[in-house]
């Protein structure tokens, strides 16, 4: 079955100002590139060449690299999950979608670990997460989340604010694949979900990706989690962008993620 990705583009990026004043976070450079140039590039050497970028702060800047959008007109009110359903006609069961978030790159071989997998539904989760997060942050806790495995490899809970390192089994990556089968499916249930919530505390337009997950999984969908160890960055802020360079500089950001891989 044909793949085709759908990058979630719509955010400016706060944490990364003044990078963002004149450009979404995935514009951001990187070692002197833009991370959606990353994105890209990973996902054409996997062998996913339909990809579609969900657009909003600074669509124009997006727009001029003659790639196929979405755009999120409410982006500025709106979060993740309401900008994928803004890609709801990508959903529509003519092919597997792997949905990504562009604040993060990753090596091949993650994108392939998880499209290798038959199941209907599945998110990668770093079981190494724990070098990055203490390379980025002194109390790795600090900016981590809860990821506890159910039966068979599939996760039972995500997206919570973890009390201690046993509540950390992995970390979720923000990728995520739904098979042509499923992703009618998803869009149904975002349709049927209450506009008002609450949602971890949030309305239908600004819950989590992760609380929808967690919303799919009780609701007696299995997601599957993808193990894989390291061979990618998450570029949240302006010290991990200050932190990468570093490493870079001095020869040590490969143990993390290659760029060449």
């Amino acid at each position: 079955m044909k793949t085709r990705a759908i990058l979630l583009a719509a955010g400016q990026g706060t944490r990364l100002r003044p990078h963002t004043d004149d450009r979404p976070k995935c514009l951001v450079e990187l070692l002197g590139r833009p991370l959606l140039d990353y994105q890209l590039a990973t996902l054409t050497a996997a062998g996913i060449d339909d990809i579609t970028i969900v657009t909003g702060y600074r669509a124009d800047r997006i727009e001029a690299l003659g790639r196929p959008t979405a755009h999120n007109p409410q982006f500025e009110r709106t979060n993740m999950v309401a900008s994928l359903m803004c890609a709801r006609d990508r959903l529509d069961g003519t092919a597997d979608a792997l949905i990504a978030y562009t604040d993060i790159v990753y090596e091949r071989r993650v994108v392939e670990a998880l499209l290798a997998t038959a199941a209907p539904f599945a998110t990668t989760v770093d079981l190494s997460w724990k070098t990055l997060w203490t390379a980025r942050q002194e109390d790795p806790l600090r900016d981590a989340e809860t990821l506890k495995f159910g039966k068979g490899g599939t996760i039972r809970e995500l997206g919570k604010k973890p009390t201690s390192l046993a509540d950390i089994e992995g970390q979720y990556m923000g990728l995520i694949k739904l098979s042509a089968a499923f992703a009618p499916a998803v869009v149904a249930a975002y349709d049927a979900l209450d506009p008002a919530g609450p949602y971890d505390g949030k309305d239908r337009d600004n819950m989590y990706m992760t609380s929808f997950l967690q919303r799919l999984i009780d609701d007696g969908r299995p997601l599957l989690g993808v193990p894989i160890r390291g061979g990618w960055l998450e570029v949240d802020t302006v010290d991990d962008l200050a932190l990468y360079h570093r490493l870079h500089a001095q020869g040590e950001l490969a143990t993390l993620w290659d760029a060449r891989a």
